[in-house]
């Protein structure tokens, strides 16, 4: 056996591989900022032009402090600070930490020198150096945060630079453009419709994001639009000359008051000339193109252009939800442009990530479970949860890779000094503009870095067909060892449950397996199925009243993930809920423990819930139960494409694509794929979505349990473990959880 393939050893070696990654992913980011500053001079880097920005000098350096402070002295052996006195000059606002310089006093820095900062941060990058030689360990999730944040602080650097140059007589330039042909306007705007509904944002838990990203939820939309693209030049001259910025009925009464306060009569970057408007940006004064986005905004006159339009802004839920349909790429500062540029010719919707934040209407708030992180960190974002608005998408000034979809940008509705623009939206989704949820899920699914379409889309006609050969198989366990498994314990489960009591079953389809329960435990008085199909709930619900006459049948119809009420039946009754199946396998750790809560909360306090989880078990088996020799799973998820073909128009060649199915162990759960067998490119809702070889297409995952951590799940969303039974192997169990 080679020395890699011993366990131990390639936890060595990943070690190493992490430790490596991690320091050069530092030093790039590091050398990133500094080459921000090759075109400043010293005098440059020391000015700070108004309260709200900060010199280059002290951007440097704040950025070499965080590493300093949150990582350095805490966890480096021997490490000794540059100079204990920088604490007080570069905190930001960290009050756990101590006192600091005054934010409207950081350009009267004049000592430390530019080389002193630059001197600083070498003894730093030299003490990471040492902390990251060996990998990041337990500090990885610092590490991230340290990035992010210096990356936001490179966008800093270039929007605080560019609020100085502008008040200079000389209107400096900060890099010469880079030259591009002329843009055509472009056409009046279009709309893109999306039915709403139930809709989840937040972060996926997937990869770094800021703590204000999380946790990921559920939202109701109504019906809503987003134009295609954002605000042009072109279209803010119109807004200007129908008196926009003297006309109080477009304002909010704030904004107002600051427009007569501060003459406002242009965006802050705009200057009237005698050969026509023209704008500052880090190529210097320029002729004004009215093709280009309208940029540096306030929220006041965002918000005031959307009303003299007769649209809104969006709300960054809408916002969310339109942009995982988008390709995550788009016009960042890693084009060198360093400018919003004009929309490409597209159809559906443009410029959602790069070229401009956009303003949304949404005040800066926590989301629902939100809990800063402990110590001073925990300062990062929470502390400014109030009396700020919300942008999203990125700007030509953010570093690629920086955003995504759930990135939550805030500011203050007067700041003007940003990369910000706006995008228009309308209440209703418009006429012919309903998607169905396959269409939504597959155009967003197919749109992301790494493809994903939800298992629920498996269940056509044929789809379900193919499942109930699955469940017939003699590689897949799961079906037939639960139902052993609920008919030999049955009796011992009736028994845990009280008289006269109120079944519940989530996701009730055809309610075959509740038909054991019901049998061994007569004493039941009402059954309440839940789920979304009103013929898959009606069919279960007559079924059920007919072979259980003296049994109440009271079927609710509802999304059983959210619903939020049972039915009055179940009333001043002991309730019981019923989740079988291993379908909470299909569920994320957050969504699983997003879904315990709503049901807790659905059932009660004292209520019990039985619920099925497949045992973690050996890979072999876990592999055959999901690529049967037959090849009949394989067809069941290659008959996805096939649904995708005929309800949406796609040209898909199911034999271009494999079945796969891995167990994956990191994150306890087998994934099945579909992945591309040559470069291709397919077809789908007048998009093209583009494969290379050996590129997937995510279907399922189903996480696998052990007792114990099922059990720490339950009670991160507030149940206890009760009792369970267990199969013997191919292992299987029934969970008994008390709220």
């Amino acid at each position: 056996m080679r020395s890699t393939d011993r366990p131990d050893e390639r936890a060595r070696v990943a070690a190493e591989t992490a430790g490596g990654q991690g320091l050069a992913r530092y030093r790039a980011l590091r050398r990133a900022t500094e080459a921000l500053t090759r075109s400043l001079t010293p005098e440059d880097m020391g000015a700070q032009s108004m309260p709200d920005a900060s010199p280059t000098k002290w951007h440097l350096a704040h950025t070499t402090w965080f590493f300093e402070t949150f990582m350095l002295i805490p966890h480096l052996a021997g490490y000794r600070p540059f100079d204990p006195r920088f604490g007080y000059l570069f905190n930001s606002y960290y009050e756990a930490i101590g006192p600091r310089q005054p934010r409207p006093a950081r350009g009267l820095i004049t000592r430390p020198s530019v080389a002193d900062v630059l001197a600083y941060r070498a003894h730093v990058d030299a003490g990471m150096a040492q902390l990251l030689a060996n990998g990041a360990g337990p500090h990885a999730d610092l590490l991230d945060l340290g990035l992010a944040h210096e990356e936001q602080h490179q966008e800093l650097i270039l929007m605080d630079v560019l609020h100085l140059f502008a008040q200079s007589p000389l209107s400096p330039a900060f890099a010469p453009p880079r030259p591009t042909p002329p843009a055509a306007p472009p056409g009046p705007l279009t709309w893109t419709g999306f039915p709403g509904g139930l809709v989840e944002i937040g972060h996926t838990g997937e990869g770094f994001a800021f703590d204000n990203e999380s946790p990921r939820h559920r939202v109701w939309l109504e019906p809503f639009r987003l134009a295609d693209r954002l605000v042009t030049n072109g279209e803010w001259l119109a807004f200007m000359a129908a008196g926009g910025y003297a006309r109080a009925e477009f304002w909010l009464s704030e904004g107002w008051a600051l427009v007569q306060a501060e003459g406002w009569q242009a965006p802050v970057y705009w200057r009237e000339t005698a050969d026509g408007w023209r704008a500052m940006g880090l190529h210097g004064l320029r002729p004004l193109d009215p093709a280009q986005p309208v940029s540096h905004l306030s929220y006041y006159e965002a918000d005031a252009y959307a009303a003299w339009a007769g649209a809104r802004l969006p709300t960054e839920a809408e916002w969310e939800h339109a942009a995982a349909s988008a390709p995550l790429k788009g016009e960042f500062r890693d084009s060198g442009r360093l400018a919003a540029q004009p929309a490409p010719e597209a159809e559906g919707l443009t410029q959602m990530f790069g070229d401009l934040w956009e303003w949304t209407r949404s005040a800066y708030l926590p989301y629902p479970g939100f809990k800063p992180a402990k110590g001073a960190v925990g300062e990062y974002n929470g502390k400014f949860m109030s009396g700020q608005f919300v942008l999203r998408g990125g700007a030509c000034v953010t570093p690629a890779g920086h955003v995504r979809a759930s990135y939550r940008n805030f500011f203050y509705p007067h700041q003007r000094w940003m990369f910000s623009g706006l995008r228009l939206a309308l209440d209703g989704a418009g006429e012919h503009a309903r998607p169905s949820d396959l269409e939504v899920d597959v155009m967003a699914g197919l749109s992301k870095a790494r493809k994903a379409i939800p298992p629920k889309h498996f269940y056509d006609a044929r789809g379900s067909e193919l499942f109930e050969e699955i469940t017939e198989l003699s590689e897949y366990y799961p079906t037939r060892t639960e139902v052993a498994l609920l008919k030999r314990s049955a009796p011992e489960i009736a028994r845990q449950i009280p008289d006269g009591a109120a079944l519940v079953e989530f996701g009730s389809g055809a309610s075959t397996k509740t038909r054991i329960v019901l049998d061994a435990a007569p004493h039941v008085a009402v059954y309440a199925p839940i789920d979304i199909s009103a013929s898959a709930l009606e069919g279960a619900a007559r079924a059920i009243r007919a072979d259980y006459p003296n049994l109440i049948v009271a079927p609710l119809r509802d999304d059983f993930t959210n619903a939020l009420r049972l039915p009055e039946e179940t009333e001043d009754r002991p309730i019981v809920g019923f989740f079988p199946g291993s379908t909470i396998g299909n569920f994320t750790p957050e969504e699983a423990r997003m879904f315990l809560g709503a049901a807790r909360r659905l059932l009660g306090q004292g209520a019990s819930f039985l619920v099925g989880i497949d045992v973690v078990k050996d890979p072999a088996t876990l592999v055959a139960a999901y690529d049967d020799a037959r090849g009949v799973t394989a067809a069941f998820n290659k008959n996805l494409l096939t649904r995708i073909n005929r309800e949406l128009g796609g040209d898909f060649d199911p034999s271009a694509f494999e079945h796969q199915a891995i167990w994956n162990a990191a994150e306890s759960r087998i994934e099945m794929h579909l992945v591309s067998r040559r470069d291709q490119a397919v077809h789908v809702g007048g998009k093209t979505f583009r494969f290379a070889a050996g590129e997937s297409i995510h279907t399922e995952n189903s996480y696998k349990f052990t007792l114990a951590r099922f059990a720490d799940l339950a009670a991160s969303a507030g149940w206890r473990r009760e009792t369970q039974w267990v199969s013997a192997d191919p292992a299987f169990a029934m969970v008994l959880l008390k709220s």
